[in-house]
């Protein structure tokens, strides 16, 4: 059972929203410091998947998209997160309140909007 969920942000997302969710204690990355700018969604995610991180997107038709392959290939994926666009510090204190409410494994496979 994983309990705690582990989130790669994508490029179209602050990176605030990383630094604000890192001091809450949340095991968070970066497209930038996996070293992944510039690669498609669908490369995105396959990456995060391979890892076990859900992905925080602002990205909705696109991962919405890519969401519908995985489940009609029967591929997983932690989870996908996807954003309005709001300040830094809302997105992360939503973020941070879905990742404390429920475990990595209640939420693996998941479209979630925030």
């Amino acid at each position: 059972m994983t309990i705690f969920a582990q989130v790669y942000i994508d490029e179209d997302v602050d990176v605030l929203v990383g630094t604000l969710l890192l001091a809450r204690g949340f095991d968070t990355t970066t497209v930038r410091e996996q070293q992944m700018l510039g690669e498609p969604d669908q490369k995105q995610l396959a990456f995060a998947a391979s890892i076990g991180r859900c992905v925080l997107t602002h990205n909705r038709l696109y991962f919405e998209e890519l969401h519908t392959n995985y489940v009609v290939n029967s591929q997983t994926h932690a989870v996908i997160l996807i954003a309005k666009r709001r300040n830094a510090y809302e997105i992360a204190e939503r973020v941070a309140i879905l990742l404390d409410t429920l475990t990595a494994d209640e939420i693996a496979n998941q479209l979630l909007y925030i």
